[in-house]
């Protein structure tokens, strides 16, 4: 297996992507974050100190996505085109899961950025909450999806308890006890789209 982030001698270097032909490139990464069952309870009633956590969270994540290549070393600075941030309940574990969608039309993929997105609005999240409850965790930053570039497209193989949404051709299925978050822009995934309607398939529509 060969890194293309050294040269011959081993030092690491920017790869040149110069010569690659543009193309419509996507990724979904996600972030998962435990918390105390009050904690759940206190942003979804909108009622942390602080405000809005999932709002401000979201904003964070767009930002850090925007700005990936000034936190990685080695990453492209790239023209971002859209990005996505959303929230899943789990209120058996108790977890807020962050999925965040990065579209860019470019020679090299948004993996990172997506990536760096969810990891970001994760610690929002912490940081937005951290005075009633400083034993919030963050784990399991994972890629779900990508596709774009020579190397096509990538799903993240799902394993049977697993809570993610990136199978494309078919409903997403979540644990009892999943729901949405309602904040603007989002959608339902247990019951469709906001505001009724046909489920939607996929996280990001």
């Amino acid at each position: 297996m060969n890194f293309s982030h050294f040269d011959a001698e081993g030092q690491a270097i920017m790869v040149d992507v110069s010569a690659k032909q543009p193309t419509l490139r996507s990724a979904i990464a996600e972030a998962k974050v435990q918390m105390r069952e009050a904690t759940l309870r206190l942003i979804r009633a909108g009622k942390a100190a602080k405000g809005d956590v999932l709002g401000v969270a979201r904003l964070a994540g767009i930002s850090a996505a925007k700005k990936t290549s000034d936190l990685i070393p080695l990453a492209h600075p790239l023209s971002i085109h859209a990005v996505g941030i959303e929230f899943e309940f789990n209120e058996q574990s108790p977890t807020i899961i962050v999925r965040g969608k990065v579209t860019a039309f470019e020679r090299t993929g948004v993996e990172m950025e997506a990536m760096v997105a969810v990891s970001v609005a994760a610690l929002t999240i912490y940081d937005m909450c951290k005075g009633v409850d400083r034993a919030i965790a963050i784990g399991e930053v994972s890629l779900l999806f990508k596709e774009g570039g020579k190397s096509g497209v990538y799903r993240r193989e799902v394993r049977s308890d697993a809570l993610s949404c990136h199978s494309y051709s078919q409903r997403p299925r979540f644990p009892r006890g999943t729901r949405r978050s309602q904040g603007p822009g989002s959608c339902d995934l247990v019951g469709g789209a906001k505001g009724g309607g046909r489920p939607n398939r996929h996280c990001f529509g």
